[in-house]
């Protein structure tokens, strides 16, 4: 998500989502309220301080899963040996392997191990031992094999710690009959203290920008006893958003950079990439190109997801708008903005989107990744007439002819059919959203390329996006008034709510998609309340969205991590 309304030091540049901006979004009180007993993991980590920044598991594969852990040597060591266990029960007496490592500060006594060798679709549990100490006892999953009935998971974004407490990461971890957790960016923010949040402080004080700066934020988020409890319960796939760099991050820069007194933008973006590799339970694509971390995830026969790399690796630099709207400063899809050299993902990883798209063997294809792929107007009309006014350049609106190369892909043609199923998954923007994905949205007649918001028909995809764990949105005063003339002239919106946070829990089964969004009562302090909000499907072969109801949860899940 942008940048918050004033940043101290106050910098220029551009400012994304203004219209959440003049519609009032605040900030977080210090929280007052009486402190909540400490998870276990916390009590675990206070117990152990050699793993007071817990354990983590990831990028789940059908024979192997990564998993992660820190160790704070109880004295600076060139190198401390680490040993493993992993076990199909919680108790650990059932164990299938074991192994051992070292760590040293060349990596900052982070342990990433790949366990090999396990079964599909099993859940394991697993416990790391260095300096005398036990870590806490981490459950993990690998991704089945052949026919899956099923796939359950929550999706989060956004999880800015300075602005509140990570309430929605607790219910997660309370949540036993999920499969794996999916982050889509912005882990951790790269502001200092009270310039984006003052619920709580930053570490360091400063804006981070060296290597041991992205370290010490990392460490800061990891010592969290709700992210450590969600990350203890479930694996995790997780992809970049910018603020792991700096706010609106592009291949060559970002607004949140000034190189005069950030230095250059290649190391900076070197020093965030490498702690996030040291911290993350993140299984690297290519060592040699660390900055694309484009990857996918075979769920059985069920589905592929697909994470996509939007930041670093190819996206062109964002064009800032100059149309007023009733919500901000946009733009017409004209000049630069109709320049189709100008890229979010980049010729490598759009053919590699192709050709997962187009290859069989599951039900589904979900796309993982940061920014809204469907249109945002702040000022309605048809192509025929325009196209109208767009709101936010740093989403897929800000580079339309990228972004109808994936309609082409979706639509098909003579060499290659259609791509059913396809259900895209967003972050970033802090709000919750459900659309039809069409490429002319203001055009009622879908006989010439429209789209009919009463029936669907003409949508060619469905799109979830989720809000925010923490980060703010539009305030809860004026966020209905701004939803509505939203949905207004963007008529393929089935579902805005700009002001709640929490999370997305996703269900899918052969026959639908169900996305949940499930909110907490507030951020500003520990609280262990969160409701249901409001469910939308997509039926297989539909490509359209309607209203649903809230799953069931599983029977008898394994037992979560002790």
């Amino acid at each position: 998500m942008g940048r918050p309304t004033q940043v101290k030091p106050l910098r220029t540049g551009s400012t994304r989502r203004d219209f959440f901006k003049r519609s009032g979004a605040g900030t977080v009180a210090v929280a007052t309220a009486a402190p909540l007993l400490l998870p276990l993991a916390a009590q675990s980590a206070a117990l152990a301080p050699v793993f007071q920044h817990g354990v983590a598991s990831g990028d789940p594969l059908s024979d192997r899963v990564i998993l992660w852990t820190r160790v704070t040597p109880l004295s600076l060591k060139p190198a401390v040996p680490v040993s493993y266990v992993v076990a199909t029960d919680a108790a650990l007496t059932q164990v299938v392997l074991r192994g051992s490592s070292k760590t040293n500060p060349g990596r900052d006594y982070t342990v990433k191990v790949d366990a090999i060798g396990l079964q599909p679709g099993r859940t394991y549990y697993y416990q790391f031992s260095a300096e005398g100490a036990s870590s806490p006892i981490g459950r993990t999953k690998t991704l089945p094999v052949g026919s899956t009935s099923s796939l359950r998971m929550a999706v989060v974004s956004c999880s800015n710690l300075a602005y509140g407490y990570f309430n929605a990461y607790a219910r997660i971890a309370q949540r036993a009959d999920l499969d794996l957790v999916v982050h889509l960016g912005d882990y951790i923010y790269e502001y200092g203290s009270g310039q984006y949040g003052s619920a709580r402080p930053s570490e360091p004080a400063t804006e981070i920008v060296s290597l041991s700066d992205y370290r010490q934020r990392h460490a800061q988020y990891k010592r969290d006893a709700d992210s450590q409890a969600m990350h203890r319960q479930h694996p995790l796939i997780a992809i970049w958003d910018d603020h792991e760099t700096a706010n609106d991050a592009y291949k060559t820069g970002a607004e949140n950079h000034q190189p005069g007194s950030e230095g250059d933008w290649a190391t900076r973006q070197a020093a965030a990439l490498q702690a996030y590799y040291e911290w993350m339970p993140v299984r690297p694509v290519n060592t040699a190109k660390l900055n694309d971390n484009h990857r996918n995830f075979v769920y059985g026969d069920l589905v592929d997801l697909l994470m996509l790399e939007e930041r670093l690796s190819s996206r062109s630099q964002q064009i800032k708008g100059s149309i007023a709207t009733p919500l901000g400063q946009g733009f017409t899809q004209s000049g630069p903005f109709a320049d189709p050299s100008r890229s979010l993902l980049g010729n490598e990883q759009e053919a590699w989107l192709a050709e997962r798209l187009r290859q069989g063997g599951t039900q589904w294809k979900l796309l993982g990744q940061g920014v809204m792929f469907a249109q945002l107007k702040g000022v309605a009309a048809a192509n025929s007439a325009g196209g109208g006014v767009f709101l936010n350049s740093d989403q897929w609106d800000g580079y339309q002819p990228a972004r109808n190369r994936i309609y082409d892909i979706i639509k098909g043609n003579a060499a290659h059919g259609r791509v059913d199923n396809v259900v895209v998954l967003t972050g970033d923007i802090h709000s919750s959203w459900a659309a039809d994905l069409t490429q002319d949205p203001n055009n009622p007649n879908v006989s010439t390329g429209g789209y009919n918001p009463a029936t669907g028909e003409g949508s060619q995809a469905v799109e979830f996006v989720g809000t925010s764990v923490t980060s703010p949105g539009v305030d809860s005063d004026t966020s209905g008034s701004t939803a509505a003339y939203l949905r207004s002239i963007n008529p393929h919106f089935k579902y805005i709510n700009l002001h709640r946070r929490g999370y997305m829990l996703l269900d899918v089964n052969r026959q639908r998609a169900v996305c949940e969004w499930w909110y907490v009562d507030t951020v500003a302090s520990p609280s262990n309340l969160e409701s249901f909000g409001v469910a939308f499907e997509v039926q297989a072969g539909g490509q359209r969205l309607s209203p649903s109801a809230q799953t069931p949860s599983r029977a008898n899940p394994p037992l979560l991590a002790p």
